[in-house]
């Protein structure tokens, strides 16, 4: 099934229903029976399971999308004003240098500091998809390529990957010596 479902991650589907009904009629052929499948919004989670800060995963993206990180894709925005925000998002996904399975993670960033672009930073995650590396160097870089472009007067960066053989791995560089409790969210 996960192998399945990982054959869908770079397919656009028009609605939630549309892809429901590749699920439903997919996993029946399998199954022999009838199989009801549900898809829910992010807006149906329990609000308690959730990164905390503003999700970006709604920004409209323009332009033809890059699947190899781009930090050019990096910008403040304008005009400058400075910020203590935390921003986050569920859809940075690269791939294991060892296996080339996809891992996902939601992404948490603080930071205080110009603001940064939302639309260019989602895209800046989205290019993350075709990068194989381990969880650790994805965080690393995203860390990296914040301080260079945007320059931040601090900065913290978590990744809360989706467990692989039941391990947590959620990496985080930060300036901040005091970090906030390690947490476990629902899409883990």
């Amino acid at each position: 099934l996960k192998l399945y479902l990982n054959s869908l991650n770079m397919t656009s589907y028009p609605d939630p229903q549309q892809l429901a009904a590749t699920l439903r009629a997919d996993l029946s052929a399998c199954a022999g029976a009838a199989v009801e499948v549900a898809v829910l919004d992010r807006s149906q989670w329990p609000a308690t399971t959730a990164p905390e800060g503003v999700c970006i995963d709604d920004v409209p993206l323009t332009g033809t999308l890059v699947y190899q990180p781009d930090p050019d894709l990096l910008r403040c925005s304008s005009p400058a004003t400075t910020v203590d925000e935390t921003l986050c998002s569920h859809l940075l996904r690269s791939r294991c240098p060892v296996t080339s399975q996809p891992d996902w993670a939601s992404l948490v960033i603080a930071y205080h500091g110009q603001a940064i672009d939302r639309a260019g930073l989602l895209a800046y995650l989205v290019s993350y998809r075709d990068h194989q590396g381990f969880h650790e160097q994805c965080i690393e870089r995203i860390f990296m390529d914040l301080m260079a472009r945007c320059k931040p007067e601090s900065l913290s960066v978590t990744g809360y990957f989706l467990r692989r053989g039941g391990i947590d791995i959620n990496p985080r560089r930060s300036h901040n010596r005091t970090l906030p409790p390690w947490r476990r969210w629902t899409r883990q």
